[in-house]
């Protein structure tokens, strides 16, 4: 987006999601454009925020600002600003990243965020057999795992259990361990298993799914039960090894038992930690091991964790594969809110390859509803008429305009729209068909620009299906034309009128003044001599800068450097304003921590209070003079053009 746009849209606040109603009368319009009630209510909304109170005042408050808004907009479009090709192309540019991340965002994202938070808000007790399938596996692979998973389908379905059948079929790693059984999860799962997320949170409990394809191979899930989220408890603790030679005269039980006993009499959890747990890593740190959800450790030690009812309350000695632990919880953390949880979601979404899933997904969708429709003879027409030059940076495209793909009533992609793509993605399409052959090659690319021109096609339907991308593509071309119109007529003016400039400012009547000044010179001497930084401070009193670096320094030796001339306006700076304002004094001397060096500040001469040349106060006069030429060109305006407001409307907005 350009910085035209980012300042514009910033400064107006009028970007909106739009309200559609059937009931949406005029409100006002502006010669003969029409502003709608929907528009104008929606708008105030958003820029008022919690002071939208749609009180009389505050409403004709914003209904001036935004009739003005409109009055600007409407005498751009007399200007033909949006005739001019670069300002087009900049709408266009912004249209197409704002399609691409509304399309993914809408369709995509957002649904996958949605269904990600629900999902967490339950823990699934599973079991799966699996069968593992190689990465470029061949059919054969494929279909011996798919046949051998369908095995252990039959096996559970002829009488054995869940965990016999996996231990017969399985080749999960782990199988003889725990039989299949992974205990509770939550989503998201480990990337690549989407497909088993999505199964364990639908199937119903005690039944076995059907095969499910993983990027691991082929699965069979067993759900046992679902339960609330256990969400993420913070908990310390403290460790007791077995059989560690730190206590070899007592049984880690005792130990653990004394220190329980110890906290029972109120001993300090954090020094009994430190004195006593053998966890290297959280001992230092009062036993704090921080926030952690389910699986992160083993079974006992995470039910004996979110078994604790209460922030500080702490466990009875409970005993996992490191030994004796006491667990102490200081919080507990559940799922929050969904906007809350919306952007970290996110974050792993777009990391997991369910995102890709999805989005072929909607790209599917998308050419179902749009009906497409491929032309096979002419695709494999053009097939056949390439030459040896197309595996070779020689290959030219032949225009035609022979129909390959449509969708919709109207959207065609032609053989030449094709021809275009495939020399545009040169690199790819020598690499492709110098490895896959040239067939190969052409399909590979075929279904890539297929996706790209029903990307699209969708985007076109756009300002259609939502009427919230239409009005903010409304408002980022009218926020263009206001920018150019408002630059065009006021900045430039305000800047480049020397003439003009200076009218206005002799009607200022001495606006723009000095306050009161003092020109100051600041003095620094080396750390090596700042034994003679007071010398140096009473001489310059009653002499020159130039006669002080005289007097102390040599060619060999700077001692004394003037760091800064400056002029100061009082109020300014807080260390020039405690000093006494008379020329000729000096400020103490200041000693830097950082390299040891002195400074001192002196005043040279104070300056009276007076007014501000042009050249002094330009920037001000400037601003002001834009202000002043906004406000004449809002009343020619009004003047070219009527605005007429519909009171009963815009009495029907008002709030008591």
């Amino acid at each position: 987006m350009t910085l035209r746009i980012r300042i514009l849209i910033a400064a107006l606040v009028f970007s909106t999601l739009g309200l559609t109603a059937q009931d949406d009368p005029t409100l006002f319009t502006v010669g003969d454009t029409p502003v709608n009630v929907s528009e104008f209510e929606y708008i105030y909304s958003k820029t008022n925020g919690d002071n939208a109170n749609f009180s009389k005042a505050s409403l004709e408050e914003y209904l001036d600002l935004y009739t003005k808004f409109k009055l600007k907009v409407k005498r751009a479009k007399d200007m033909k600003l949006d005739t001019i090709p670069a300002l087009n192309q900049e709408l266009a540019g912004y249209r197409r990243q704002l399609a691409d991340s509304y399309l993914m965002d809408k369709e995509v994202m957002e649904r996958l965020t949605k269904e990600v938070y629900e999902r967490k808000k339950q823990d699934v007790d599973i079991a799966h057999i699996l069968v593992t399938i190689p990465k470029n596996a061949t059919q054969k692979q494929e279909a011996a795992a798919l046949l051998k998973i369908q095995k252990a389908k039959e096996a559970i379905e002829g009488g054995k259990s869940f965990a016999e059948a996996a231990l017969e079929f399985s080749e999960d790693k782990n199988v003889k361990k725990n039989y299949g059984r992974l205990g509770y999860v939550s989503a998201l799962f480990p990337n690549g298993y989407y497909n088993l997320e999505t199964a364990a949170y639908s199937i119903a409990t005690k039944t076995v799914s059907e095969p499910i394809r993983t990027s691991a191979g082929y699965h069979l899930l067993k759900v046992f039960d679902r339960r609330p989220a256990r969400g993420e408890v913070e908990i310390k603790h403290i460790l007791i090894r077995v059989n560690k030679a730190k206590v070899p005269k007592r049984f880690p039980k005792n130990v653990i038992d004394s220190i329980y006993t110890e906290l029972g009499k109120g001993a300090d959890f954090d020094a009994l930690a430190r004195a006593e747990s053998q966890d290297k890593t959280s001992a230092g740190k009062g036993g704090y091991i921080g926030f952690f959800g389910i699986n992160k450790y083993e079974k006992k030690f995470e039910d004996a964790a979110f078994g604790l009812l209460n922030d500080g309350d702490f466990s009875e000695p409970f005993e996992t594969s490191a030994g004796w632990h006491i667990a102490k919880r200081i919080s507990r953390k559940d799922l929050a809110d969904y906007n809350i949880e919306r952007a970290r979601l996110q974050n792993q979404i777009k990391k997991d390859a369910r995102y890709e899933e999805a989005r072929q997904s909607m790209i599917t969708r998308i050419q179902k509803e749009g009906n497409l429709r491929k032309n096979e003879a002419n695709y494999n027409e053009f097939v056949s008429s390439l030459d040896s030059n197309f595996t070779s940076f020689k290959w030219k495209p032949t225009p035609s305009d022979k129909a390959l793909i449509s969708l919709g009533d109207d959207y065609t992609a032609t053989i030449g729209d094709f021809g275009d793509y495939l020399a545009k993605t040169s690199r790819k399409r020598l690499s492709l068909a110098r490895s896959k052959g040239v067939d190969r090659a052409v399909s590979a690319l075929y279904e890539e620009f297929l996706e790209e021109k029903t990307l699209s096609y969708e985007e076109r339907q756009l300002e259609a299906k939502y009427p919230e991308f239409r009005n903010l593509m409304r408002e980022y071309e009218e926020g263009i034309l206001l920018f150019e119109a408002t630059k065009m007529l006021v900045w430039d003016k305000a800047s480049q009128d020397t003439s003009g400039l200076k009218t206005f400012f002799a009607t200022t009547n001495g606006k723009y003044k000095w306050k009161e000044r003092v020109r100051t010179t600041t003095y620094m001497i080396d750390a090596k001599n700042g034994d003679i930084a007071e010398k140096v401070r009473q001489y310059s009193k009653d002499h020159t800068p130039t006669e002080v670096k005289a007097k102390f320094n040599t060619a060999e030796n700077r001692v004394v450097k003037v760091m800064e001339e400056k002029t100061y306006e009082k109020g300014r700076n807080e260390e020039i304003d405690a000093m006494k304002w008379k020329a000729n004094t000096t400020s103490f001397v200041k000693i830097s921590t950082k390299d040891k060096s002195r400074t001192f500040v002196k005043v040279e001469e104070v300056l009276p209070a007076g007014p501000k040349t042009l050249s002094e106060a330009r920037g001000y006069v400037v601003a002001d003079y834009q202000d002043h030429l906004e406000k004449q060109w809002v009343e020619k305006l009004r003047k070219d053009y009527a605005v007429k407001v519909n009171q009963k409307v815009f009495k029907g907005l008002m709030k008591k």
